[in-house]
């Protein structure tokens, strides 16, 4: 009996509170208790309803402005043998110099000339997203990086060769683990630009 009467007295004290809470929001900005109720539905609604396409692009949510920047020539490369002289069933397949596989996510893994960009050096390459220097190639000699992607159509269609500048978020330190890489596409608050990356990505 103590418990059902202490729940009803924290009910009633909540409902008081919110009621409190109404009256003061309604003296304040002249809105009446159903509307306001009305646009907090219909705003709920909208936001539930709104595809993920349409939130912030990643080149727009953030100030990048911050970050040192660097102009580079950017191309595209992939796991095939046009790229690394390796088929599928080679026991290298796949396998960047880093020692981690090569993905397309997010945070994807990128080559670079190890003397200007280190393994672990995280970019932001406006068009591409997230690159995670995880490779090199003999090729890729001072301001250049080479960007993965899956296959050769991806790499002429989607990207090509670029002049563009890139962000350095951070500074490699010479090494980079498959669970550091994980944990980047993982993180909780970007989850949200690596569903919409992802989705036109696949369109």
């Amino acid at each position: 009996m103590s418990n059902l009467n202490n729940a009803l007295k924290r009910f009633t004290m909540t409902l008081l509170f919110l009621l409190a809470l109404f009256a003061t929001v309604q003296s304040i900005t002249g809105i009446e208790f159903k509307s306001f109720i009305k646009q907090m539905l219909q705003l709920e609604v909208h936001a539930a309803s709104m595809p993920e396409e349409n939130s912030v692009p990643l080149e727009e949510a953030f100030d990048w402005s911050k970050y040192p920047k660097q102009t580079v020539i950017a191309t595209g490369y992939t796991a095939g043998y046009e790229s690394t002289g390796k088929n599928v069933g080679h026991p290298e397949y796949g396998i960047t110099y880093s020692g981690v596989k090569v993905k397309r996510d997010l945070y994807s893994t990128v080559a670079a000339d190890l003397t200007v960009f280190p393994i672990g050096t995280i970019l932001f390459i406006p068009g591409y997203g997230y690159g995670v220097v995880a490779d090199k190639g003999g090729a890729i000699k001072g301001n250049k990086v080479d960007l993965y992607y899956e296959t050769v159509d991806d790499v002429y269609n989607k990207w090509g060769k670029k002049e563009i500048e890139v962000y350095i978020i951070e500074q490699g330190k010479g090494k980079l683990s498959e669970e550091e890489l994980q944990a980047l596409n993982n993180e909780k608050s970007m989850q949200v630009f690596r569903q919409q990356y992802i989705s036109s990505e696949r369109k």
